[in-house]
């Protein structure tokens, strides 16, 4: 199913190439925002990338990768990415198809033979790349994502796959399936006629020179993985989950990698850059094969993809169990983010996806015009017994965000300079006080005050502190002590 938004080209929209300045400012604060989401979500950890052009503006880490033993997250950490193999998968596919050694009408059957007189022989490899195919999503027994059992060897896999695998008639609806990429594997296999594991790492992983990124877990680097741990959804303490391979599933799930070297990867699917594959089958993989039902969103071969604004994203999410990951690119406007978080509920989509509406808010600002002050001393991230609020520079406008949102970009308010301790609010919503003035107070080591919202908020690590210290607020007290200011 295409929608006429899916026929645009993806070249077509308003939004291309934002200035170095816009992302570069977006970037800077969504460090901070992910620090804050961090500690917030209650995430154990989470590492980030974000990379424009051919520029890495961003290789973080925030929390631990070993809450047990203190192990503080660093961006060398490893991930299991796990549907982000997806996209390995295809790219793959796509190199075989330019070489002449598939086809992406070729059946399944053409290549796994054990299929013959079997429905899922017909089925074609782009029907498998669209999620399309109408197999069936993990096989009857999917315990192996909790554990339960090992994940399905080879012979596993065969047994799965003549054993009513076809769920639905190909091509009715789109209908994500583990078990239909784990046959591409297969079919690389027997098209290349290498193992899956040793084509991606020779013409994908080793192009690039990702030293970071493997198809299957590597017990020789156990050491370097961040830990995965449970849900907060089900019980109020996380506990580990241990690491396993993905064993006949590994095209579907298996591989590992850094935030950094994630947008490295994801850079090669810029248009104009042919170290993977070349534009014209990136486009094949980026246009939409189907409508997602129940979502905003649709899926190419490979690639998921979505408007965020006016901009036209990509990319794959990842749930192993234990980590939840995701990363995004705009191929036009050449930027492309990952986020990873090592909880098997981490928000890591709605993380990536806060780093594009940052830049599209970026984009859109109109830097104040006729003061000489400079924006840079307003900014912060400031706190009263009520809310945390965000003062930022985006492109010489400065706006008042709130961390909290999952989007902060969802109910910006523009900040006006009045002088060089005063701030003007100058749009927002009705409830919030619009027309009325922020005044900052200043020490020798910068703000020590805002009075903002007929109320006085501290630098925020000053709240913290203060309720680190107290038991109790009561009446007549201040939560912050201002006898040393």
């Amino acid at each position: 199913m295409v929608t006429l938004r899916s026929l645009r080209s993806i070249r077509s929209g308003p939004v291309t190439d934002p200035s170095h300045t816009a992302v570069a400012d977006a970037t800077r604060y969504f460090d901070t925002w992910l620090a804050f989401r961090q500690q917030y979500d209650r995430v154990p950890g989470l590492q980030a990338a974000v990379l424009h052009h051919d520029k890495l503006l961003l290789s973080t880490a925030h929390g631990c990768a070993d809450v047990e033993s203190a192990t503080t997250l660093t961006p060398r950490h490893l991930f299991r990415i796990a549907s982000h193999s997806k996209t390995f998968t295809a790219t793959a596919v796509l190199q075989l198809v330019e070489r002449g050694a598939l086809r992406l009408d070729d059946q399944a059957g053409q290549w796994l033979p054990f299929l013959s007189g079997r429905p899922l022989a017909t089925v074609t490899v782009r029907d498998l790349l669209g999620h399309g195919g109408g197999v069936v999503r993990d096989s009857r027994d999917a315990d192996f994502w909790q554990l339960v059992h090992a994940f399905p060897d080879e012979d596993r896999l065969r047994a799965i796959l003549l054993d009513g695998a076809e769920v639905l008639p190909a091509n009715e609806r789109f209908k994500y399936s583990n078990i239909g990429y784990s046959m591409l594997g297969m079919i690389i296999a027997a098209a290349s006629g290498r193992s899956y594991h040793e084509y991606v790492r020779e013409h994908i992983v080793d192009e690039l020179d990702l030293a970071n990124t493997g198809p299957e877990y590597d017990m020789a680097r156990a050491g370097d993985y961040a830990t995965g741990y449970t849900a907060l959804t089900y019980a109020d303490r996380r506990i580990p989950i241990d690491h396993v391979d993905t064993a006949a599933m590994a095209a579907a799930a298996g591989f590992f990698s850094t935030a950094e070297d994630l947008v490295h990867y994801a850079s090669a699917h810029f248009l104009g850059d042919a170290r993977l594959v070349s534009d014209a089958s990136k486009r094949l993989m980026q246009r939409a094969e189907w409508k997602i039902e129940g979502a905003d969103a649709e899926y190419g071969l490979g690639f998921g993809r979505a408007m965020l604004g006016e901009r036209l994203v990509f990319g794959h999410g990842g749930g192993y169990p234990g980590h939840i990951t995701r990363t995004s690119f705009d191929p036009v406007g050449q930027i492309a983010v990952s986020v990873l978080t090592n909880a098997i509920d981490g928000p890591a989509h709605m993380l990536a996806e806060g780093l594009f509406r940052l830049v599209n808010l970026a984009q859109r600002a109109e830097p104040q015009s006729g003061t000489p002050v400079d924006p840079a001393r307003f900014t912060g991230r400031f706190a009263n017994l009520w809310r945390v609020f965000d003062v930022v520079d985006l492109a010489g406008r400065l706006y008042l965000l709130d961390p909290t949102q999952k989007d902060p970009t969802a109910e910006p308010v523009i900040l006006d300079v009045v002088d060089e301790r005063t701030l003007r609010l100058s749009g927002g919503g009705g409830y919030g006080p619009v027309g009325e003035t922020m005044h900052y107070e200043y020490g020798a080591a910068g703000v020590v005050s805002v009075s903002a919202f007929a109320m006085t908020a501290y630098p925020v690590r000053r709240i913290t502190e203060a309720v680190r210290r107290r038991d109790r607020v009561s009446p007549g007290t201040p939560l912050v002590d201002r006898s040393g200011d």
